[in-house]
């Protein structure tokens, strides 16, 4: 009977104690942040800015961005497998899970949004993520609502949301 109560304390402890060890993983704390939506005009795509004020830095690795547009279009997209490569596209197809709203179009095309945090290993204060929705996927117009949310993956937090009105 001993051996029985042993053996179970023992697997209960080791469940427990791995148990705790998950809980007690803090995610990183971004204490401020900003946004910014630019609806489309004519021709040009959407641009999205969101600004670690700040806060913890995040390793890209460890994030992805999820962009609710239900407001402005009905879809909703993720920018995943972070950070998005230097050269070529701003943004792959590979990176991009739900629905397909972002423009891939290369940053050397014109200067916005251009390189920023997407494109590096860690996302710290005073950075911005930067990238566009296009118009034929998910039009915006003035006072339509996006949210823009930033997630740790080993924490399966969300550091940043910002809910985002075009102006």
């Amino acid at each position: 009977m001993i051996a029985v109560v042993v053996i179970l304390a023992a697997t209960v402890s080791v469940f427990a104690l791995g148990f705790t060890d998950e809980v007690n993983q803090s995610s990183p704390v971004v204490g401020q942040s900003s946004g910014e939506l630019v609806p489309q005009d004519g021709s040009d795509d959407g641009i999205i800015r969101v600004t670690h004020v700040a806060g913890d830095t995040i390793q890209l690795s460890d994030m992805e961005v999820i962009v609710d547009a239900s407001d402005a279009c009905g879809k909703r997209g993720r920018l995943v497998d972070l950070p998005v490569p230097s050269g070529g596209n701003d943004i792959e197809q590979s990176n991009i899970e739900g629905d397909d709203i972002f423009d891939q179009r290369a940053y050397g095309f014109d200067a916005v949004p251009g390189p920023n945090a997407i494109h590096n290993p860690e996302y710290a204060a005073g950075e911005e993520i930067a990238f566009r929705i296009t118009g034929g996927s998910c039009p915006i117009t003035q006072g339509d609502e996006i949210t823009v949310r930033v997630v740790h993956l080993p924490t399966n937090s969300i550091v940043i949301e910002e809910t985002l009105t075009a102006t």
